[in-house]
């Protein structure tokens, strides 16, 4: 879009626009812009505003409207009316010759701060199918310049409006994406995310992300090669749309609609090319590659079991509860004892024998001065200076590992979706993986229900399941794989995905340890060549 860009003075003034947003009684002045910006050339009075508000629930005097429309003026929201004020008194026509109108900027500024107020804190979908609707929108333009003759000219309406199709489409695909990459950004720098909601926002990273650059790989060569098929006829473009009724102003600062210039045309050609600098996609590659890695370096965070990596948003809390409840002094003591903040005894970097004269209630300015070495003075740290090797690039690993842990990811679904589809397991045949899973699952729930007399379930989040064991000394469970058979005496076992109830089975009483000695002895006479339950789970 061309626009003529403001000296810094007016810019600095135009700044005064934004004040009604924080001033006291901020509230009275958005509901005063929203009943100007509510119609279309709205020239009302004090008086008249002062009904609208009222009708819309906010009090205010004649008085105070003006008093307020005033101001907004002075910070030029508002402009002053000069409709002719047609009244039958003296006081009337005192009430209503003040009108105001709402300025251009002061319209602008006002639809876009409430948009900002209303606007959700969650992601912002991408509106990536626009990038396939601008390559078709191109080949529409170059058709018609290619059907164009000396007795058959181009339609210039119907030009005009594929001109401000693509450029509209543009700017809303990369306001999108730039939300999107926003709210990952900031979703990535909590260090308190853990949980359901990890998990949530890494399935919205790895799926979403990849489907959106898979999107801009498939559409970004192909709308670049329809923008290099229009350049030999740009010129004739832009000389149709010149030919068009535009909008005719004295004021030379005129804004025209965007792609009626080749400056705008070789703006948008450059986020596709890398004409002016880094390409629009290979910027999202980048970025993309950013968010991922920064979600692994979440996920070791939340894997270490010691140190810094595990979050204390919870320790924080209650410590903040801890000062919220505490006095001046208990809260000078709960700072020190909490974050080690005890008085200071001496700085390190001292003599390797100090001077005994010098203690812990010396003053510093009687005591042996200290010498410095010259990276501490200097630069704050004692680390050795010198040529450091190469890094070595791990985006080749990474990409390995990703695939391993997908691949895992991958076996243990389809075991876990092969134990659902059985059900009840007796007389169920499944694969040797789906064999180990059920074994860990048997042993985690034995681990938790040792005396097992009634039914018991274990439920598994991560994988998605539930295993429920009824015990019956009457029962045998029986399962078959390509390895060997497993029985189970005395256990009536079935599975469910996690949330959805297994049928009932009949229980019984039995002892735990006899169905878990038979279990034992079974697999080991019938499937030998299974791996161990804890090496399946790791």
């Amino acid at each position: 879009m061309s626009e003529t860009v403001p000296d810094s003075e007016e810019a600095t003034a135009r700044l005064d626009l934004f004040r009604y947003l924080t001033a006291d009684l901020a509230g009275e002045y958005r509901a005063i812009m929203s009943l100007f910006g509510s119609t279309l050339l709205a020239d009302l009075s004090a008086a008249e505003v002062s009904d609208g508000l009222a009708q819309r629930g906010v009090v205010l005097s004649v008085e105070e409207v003006t008093t307020r429309c005033e101001q907004l003026e002075r910070w030029g929201n508002l402009v002053r009316g000069i409709r002719d004020a047609r009244v039958a008194t003296v006081q009337d026509y005192v009430r209503s010759r003040a009108r105001y109108q709402a300025s251009k900027l002061g319209v602008r500024v006002h639809r876009e701060a409430e948009a900002i107020v209303a606007a959700g804190d969650g992601a912002r979908e991408v509106a990536r199918e626009l990038l396939g609707a601008t390559a078709e929108t191109l080949d529409r333009i170059v058709a018609r310049m290619a059907a164009a003759t000396d007795a058959r000219p181009v339609d210039a309406e119907a030009l005009s409006g594929d001109v401000t199709t693509v450029f509209n489409n543009q700017r809303l695909f990369s306001d999108s994406v730039r939300d999107f990459y926003a709210y990952v950004n900031t979703v990535l720098t909590r260090y308190d995310l853990a949980g359901e909601e990890y998990q949530q926002f890494k399935r919205l990273l790895l799926d979403y992300i990849d489907l959106l650059t898979a999107d801009v790989a498939r559409h970004a060569p192909v709308v670049a090669r329809r923008f290099a098929a229009l350049e030999p006829v740009l010129d004739d473009v832009l000389a149709a749309l010149a030919g068009l009724p535009t909008l005719q102003s004295a004021d030379a600062r005129t804004e025209r609609l965007p792609g009626r210039t080749r400056e705008d045309w070789e703006h948008v050609r450059g986020w596709y090319t890398g004409a002016d600098g880094r390409s629009g996609p290979e910027t999202l590659r980048m970025a993309a590659d950013q968010a991922l890695g920064q979600l692994l370096a979440n996920t070791k965070r939340m894997l270490a079991s010691a140190g810094t990596g595990v979050s204390r948003r919870a320790d924080l809390l209650k410590l903040a509860a801890w000062f919220d409840g505490a006095d001046a002094d208990q809260a000078h003591r709960l700072y020190a004892a909490a974050f080690g903040a005890y008085p200071a005894r001496h700085l390190l970097g001292g003599p390797e024998e100090p001077d005994p004269r010098d203690g812990a209630t010396t003053s510093w300015w009687a005591a042996t001065p200290v010498e410095v070495p010259l990276s501490l003075r200097e630069r704050g740290d004692r680390g050795a200076r010198g040529r450091t090797s190469s890094v070595p690039d791990p985006g080749l690993d990474r990409v390995r590992l990703l695939a391993e842990a997908q691949g895992v990811a991958d076996a243990r679904a389809a075991a876990v979706r092969e134990l659902v589809a059985a059900g009840r397991l007796d007389g169920a045949e499944v694969s040797p993986a789906a064999l180990s899973l059920l074994l860990g699952q048997l042993t985690r729930l034995l681990a938790v229900h040792p005396q097992l007399e009634a039914a018991a379930r274990a439920t598994d989040t991560d994988l998605g399941l539930t295993l429920e064991a009824v015990p019956d000394p009457a029962a045998t469970t029986t399962l078959r794989t390509p390895d060997g058979d497993l029985t189970v005496h005395g256990l009536v076992l079935e599975v469910a995905a996690a949330g959805t109830p297994a049928a009932a089975a009949p229980s019984s009483p039995a002892a735990a340890s006899s169905a878990t000695a038979t279990i034992g002895a079974d697999a080991e006479a019938h499937a030998p060549t299974h791996p161990e339950p804890a090496e399946v789970l790791a």
